[in-house]
């Protein structure tokens, strides 16, 4: 197999970060969350079913143009991707985390999961990883929580804060 310098790069940087979304329903969300994994060098990892196709025809009208360079991985269940994972270290980001998300130590091949948008991590996750659960700081307020794009780019610039920015510029 012949490499390219872009596949050479994208394989040295793809495995420090890896964002993993939990069931996610809203394909715009998802694409925002791509991009900010095609422009930070992270992995995008998706837990289905997912609420949408992720067809060309979807892919198109959210404007995933760049959904070509984005590395991404399916899974069926949360269950598959501890299994094919597990040396990995997971942290998950939650409301009813008590933890700040800078106050994580995001190393490397650290694993990042979001819950879907409407209802968070199911219940059975959010136990049995109590202490790995984060939030990302808020005002008291009415609003229910940040944007899951938003808070996927809040996060994973943390990371790679943490990291020293690798490979950026």
């Amino acid at each position: 197999m012949q490499c390219s310098l872009k596949n050479i790069y994208f394989m040295k940087v793809t495995k420090l970060i890896n964002i993993v979304l939990f069931r996610p329903e809203i394909p715009q969300n998802t694409g925002n969350i791509g991009r900010t994994c095609v422009l930070t060098g992270a992995k995008l990892h998706l837990i289905g079913p997912l609420g949408f196709k992720l067809d060309e025809k979807t892919v198109a009208r959210a404007g995933l143009d760049y959904w070509k360079d984005l590395e991404v991985e399916m899974y069926g269940s949360f269950e598959e991707l501890r299994d094919r994972h597990k040396e990995a270290t997971f942290y998950f980001s939650s409301t009813k985390g008590t933890r700040a998300h800078s106050d994580i130590p995001f190393e490397k091949e650290v694993f990042i999961v979001f819950g879907r948008e409407s209802s968070g991590l199911p219940e059975y996750i959010m136990e049995e990883y109590k202490e790995q659960l984060f939030r990302v700081p808020m005002v008291e307020t009415t609003a229910r929580s940040l944007n899951l794009a938003n808070t996927v780019a809040i996060v994973t610039y943390e990371a790679c804060r943490q990291l020293g920015y690798p490979h950026m510029k």
